[in-house]
């Protein structure tokens, strides 16, 4: 049995295609050729985008649930597939659950649980990501900077023993220009763990070096790291080098203004990555909030914005995964709107390349199903998008 969704452009590779159809066997949930003529469902998209399910490689969680809230494995399962469960109506079909600075008894609490694997009716964990604890206390964020180590402190000591293989820690953001840092990156890449930088200070050259010892990836570019100058690029100025890593951007309007968000993306496009960032207070009314392991203080949400208790300076993020890519595409990434762009933003928000090229060794699937880039033999995992983007390019109507 097979359904075909047809009359619609199809995303890959930051392309819109059209005049092909995508075919699905329902027993498999495999795509299949669409040559087969046995169809039992003909679904008409309307001429809409289908591309690719996003991938979130930074949530902090939402609908309530902070991803820090263990009380027990059978309690913490339970929520976490609740959130996985809502992430579909949001455009997320894969998630990497990030756990931000904790105490080393709560992250060896806490990570084990976060095993990648396919959750029925919800969104792919595709593991954790550790933000922390080897973060620079000047660009601590909304981290608790009493609870950061230097990475003279040893993974196995604060992450325990799922610090030994990418099974369960897939991701973990530090500050390169702390002192041993690069033999800390050298240490978890070797065990094939990919190494973000962010939370730092780090000059352009102390990026550099980071992304020599195996980092390949910044974490919410120009958020808690130096400001792009002319003389001293820092962290950001990366992006364009010969040595580009990947680079993940914030684009709700609050993180990043609108312009920097398209210079960031435009300078690089094919290693940007779209995240939210969300809290637990994403997916939830207005309102105010009590706090949890990681900020013990009251949060107030009002909209797309949470202001923590005493702290009225410091914004978080309360957006979904599709308001973060519809925002990107229509006031920074994709302007003016075009096929073209609309598609290369929906790439950015889909891309798993970072986590799934491999740092030392081939990568796995950690045991759940592979994403797809809706290719025949790939996994059925896509979003249609409603985004009205017809425009003129170079003479044709996309």
């Amino acid at each position: 049995m097979t359904t075909r969704f047809t009359n619609c452009r199809i995303c890959r590779d930051g392309e819109l295609v059209t005049g092909q159809d995508i075919l699905v066997s329902t027993q498999t949930g495999l795509i299949v050729n669409p040559t087969r003529k046995d169809d039992d469902e003909v679904i008409d998209l309307g001429n809409k985008i289908l591309a690719p399910g996003f991938i979130e490689l930074q949530t902090n969680g939402m609908r309530g649930f902070h991803f820090t809230h263990f009380e027990d494995e059978a309690s913490y399962h339970k929520k976490l597939d609740e959130v996985a469960t809502y992430l579909p109506s949001t455009g997320v079909t894969g998630f990497y659950a990030t756990i931000p600075t904790v105490s080393s008894e709560d992250f060896k609490k806490i990570l084990p649980s976060l095993a990648p694997r396919d959750i029925p009716g919800g969104a792919a964990l595709l593991g954790a990501h550790a933000e922390g604890p080897y973060l620079h206390p000047d660009k601590k964020g909304a981290h608790n900077s009493s609870l950061f180590h230097q990475p003279s402190t040893s993974c196995l000591e604060v992450y325990g023993d799922v610090s030994f293989s990418d099974k369960t820690l897939t991701l973990v953001t530090l500050a390169p220009e702390l002192e041993g840092a690069d033999s800390l990156i050298r240490s978890l890449v070797m065990n094939n763990i990919r190494v973000s930088l962010g939370h730092s200070t780090a000059t352009y050259d102390q990026g550099l070096s980071g992304l020599k010892s195996g980092a390949t990836c910044l974490t919410h570019t120009l958020n808690a790291m130096p400001p792009l100058s002319s003389r001293t690029p820092g962290l950001a100025g990366l992006v364009s080098s010969s040595a580009a890593p990947y680079y993940s951007i914030i684009p709700d309007g609050h993180h990043l203004h609108p312009s920097i968000a398209t210079l960031l993306f435009h300078s690089n496009p094919s290693r940007c990555i779209i995240i939210t960032d969300s809290i637990e207070l994403a997916g939830l009314e207005d309102g105010t909030y009590p706090g949890h392991a990681q900020i013990p203080f009251n949060q107030t949400k009002i909209g797309s914005r949470v202001v923590i208790e005493d702290l009225v300076y410091l914004d978080r993020t309360a957006v979904s995964r599709d308001h973060n890519t519809a925002k990107a595409a229509e006031d920074s990434i994709a302007r003016p709107a075009s096929g073209t762009k609309a598609a290369a933003t929906l790439q950015a928000a889909s891309d798993n390349n970072m986590v799934e090229e491999p740092a030392t060794a081939p990568a796995t699937t950690n045991g759940i199903t592979e994403l797809s880039p809706l290719s025949t033999d790939d996994c059925a995992d896509g979003v249609r998008h409603a985004w009205d983007v017809e425009t003129e390019e170079d003479g044709r109507k996309i």
